[in-house]
């Protein structure tokens, strides 16, 4: 019966011990899954952020364009030169953040 006991016994070592070590998993799991979350939010956050800079770029793009039709003659060519760096620089911005975005979704 001595054995019996023992195995009993160990088996409620054994059982009590893979509860208890579940338990550390789940709750380290529960921690990791609100990093996930947190980083997500915070990368839709700056996400978000990215696209609605890039969105009041074009919104001043179209705006200088619009006041292009106003420029005096002389002021033109400057005004155009300023225009299509500005394009230059918002077509490059959308590119980084598409590369971004889709390195980041990986």
């Amino acid at each position: 019966m001595a054995t019996a006991t023992n195995t009993q016994t160990a088996s409620a070592n054994l059982k009590a011990f893979e509860e208890k070590i579940k338990g550390q998993v789940a709750d380290a799991k529960a921690k990791l899954d609100q990093f996930e979350t947190n980083a997500k939010a915070k990368a839709s956050a700056t996400e978000t952020s990215t696209i609605d800079h890039l969105k009041t770029a074009k919104q001043d793009i179209d705006r200088k364009l619009q006041d292009l039709k106003n420029t005096h003659d002389a002021h033109v060519a400057r005004a155009k030169s300023e225009i299509e760096a500005d394009v230059a620089r918002f077509k490059s911005s959308v590119e980084e953040f598409g590369a971004k975005f889709k390195s980041s979704k990986r």
